[in-house]
C-alpha cells in the first residue's frame, strides 16, 4: 500500500498570530508520537500516559488520531487519513507492517505499546544517539507569526545527513465525549493533537534557516522535526523542538 503526507495544512477556525516573542532551545531527549483513537477502548491509558509525557520539558509528545477504527460505530472527530498514513508508513520503513492502537512511535524508529511506560523509557533511553537521533541543534524563535527555525550541523557521523524539516501544528488539549462505540459514554482529553503537518524544507548536513508565516488558533502550538527519509519511508528524527505554549 501507497502512503504518504499532505503538504497543505489542515484547516481550522479563530485563527490569530502570536506576537510575543519566544526563543526555545533544542536538547529534546525524546520524540514520542502516539496514534490512538477515540474508538479504540485499550487507547485512555495511554492518551493519559502521553499527557504526563508532554509536561516534561526535556520530551516532545504528540498524539496523531487514526481514522481505521471509525467502522466500529464512532466516527473519530479529531481523526486523519493523513495520520493513518503516517502510521502505515512508519510499519513499512521498519519493514513489519505491524499497526496498532495504542502505538508510540519514539524517535522516528522502535514502536512500541503506548500505554506502558516501561517500554517508552526503555526505548528513548536504547534510541538515544542511535542513527544520530537527536544529536542536530536546533532553535526556534517566534515572534510577530513568523517562527524562525535555525538547525545546525551535523554533530556526528551520519551515514546519510540529508533529512527534510517538517512544522506540526498541534493543539494543546482536547477534550471529546464519545457517544457511541468502543468508549460509549466517556469523556476523554487529548494531549498535543496534531492537526496538520506539513514538509518546509530541506537539510543537507550545514548549518539553514528557515522562516515560517502560519495561522494557528490561541490554544496551538507548533512542533518542529528534523527527519531522515520521506513521508513513504520516514526514518530517524536527528532533532525536534517544541514552541513554548505545548
Amino acid at each position: 500500500m501507497s502512503c504518504g503526507l499532505s503538504a497543505v495544512f489542515l484547516t481550522g477556525t479563530s485563527f490569530v498570530l502570536n506576537a510575543e516573542p519566544h526563543e526555545t532551545d533544542a536538547g529534546a531527549k525524546g520524540v514520542v508520537e502516539l496514534f490512538t483513537s477515540q474508538g479504540c477502548s485499550s487507547c485512555p491509558p495511554a492518551d493519559r500516559l502521553l499527557g504526563t509525557l508532554s509536561r516534561n520539558p526535556g520530551m516532545i509528545a504528540v498524539s496523531f488520531p487514526v481514522d481505521y477504527w471509525d467502522y466500529t460505530g464512532w466516527k473519530d472527530t479529531l481523526a486523519s487519513p493523513i495520520f493513518t498514513a503516517r502510521q502505515k508508513a512508519y510499519a513499512s520503513a521498519r519493514g513489519d507492517g505491524h499497526i496498532y492502537t495504542p502505538q508510540i512511535v519514539v524517535d522516528g524508529r522502535a514502536d512500541v505499546v503506548g500505554s506502558d511506560l516501561d517500554e517508552v523509557d526503555r526505548a528513548i533511553e536504547f534510541n538515544k544517539g542511535r542513527g544520530g537521533a537527536l544529536t542536530v541543534p536546533i532553535r526556534l524563535r517566534d515572534s510577530a507569526g513568523t517562527m524562525h527555525v535555525d538547525i545546525g550541523a551535523a554533530t556526528t557521523n551520519l551515514e546519510r545527513v540529508e533529512a527534510n524539516v517538517f512544522i506540526l501544528r498541534v493543539v494543546h488539549t482536547k477534550t471529546v465525549t464519545i457517544e457511541r462505540g468502543e468508549n460509549r459514554g466517556r469523556s476523554i482529553t487529548y494531549t498535543n493533537v496534531v492537526r496538520a503537518i506539513r514538509k518546509i524544507g530541506e537539510w543537507h548536513g550545514d548549518p539553514a534557516a528557515f522562516e515560517i508565516t502560519e495561522l494557528k488558533a490561541e490554544d496551538e502550538g507548533y512542533v518542529v522535526l528534523l527527519q531522515q527519509g520521506t513521508p513513504e519511508q520516514p526514518g530517524t528524527i536527528l532533532a525536534a523542538a517544541k514552541s513554548s505554549s505545548l
